[in-house]
């Protein structure tokens, strides 16, 4: 919290938006599995994220603004790059993607429907692709 929000009686609540992402972490390649059985039923998405990139910090930021009430119930797997390389680079066998960072897929059927990296991933429409 800030020395002026402190000052003000602003609580860190207030000064932080609550985020609609719910976010599961992808560790294993196990969940890889997972996500493809999931995505027989429902929409899946991969977010890719490097903790080191100021690109992937900022789109991220974005894109948990962008997400509103209407997409709180879809699973969001969040992979750190960093420190799960390899399960990215299965993601790009398994999904047929080249690999960029940040860099988001949606799947749906086991298939990849829509991804995109940088910050064209705030230009995905996940409402049209659920």
């Amino acid at each position: 919290m800030s020395l002026i929000s402190k000052l003000l009686g602003v609580s860190k609540e207030k000064e932080e938006k609550a985020s609609n992402v719910h976010w599961i972490p992808l560790t294993s390649f196990s969940e890889l599995d997972e996500i493809e059985e999931i995505s027989k039923k429902e929409t899946v998405v991969i977010f890719k994220h490097s903790t080191r990139c100021g690109i992937s910090r900022m789109v991220i930021k974005q894109f948990e603004n962008k997400f509103d009430e209407n997409l709180k119930g879809v699973k969001v797997y969040y992979l750190d790059l960093l420190n799960y390389r390899e399960i990215s680079d299965e993601v790009g066998y398994r999904f047929q993607v080249l690999h960029q960072s940040p860099q988001v897929l949606v799947i749906k059927d086991r298939v990849v429907v829509a991804h995109d990296s940088h910050y064209n991933i705030l230009s995905v429409d996940l409402k049209a692709l659920l």
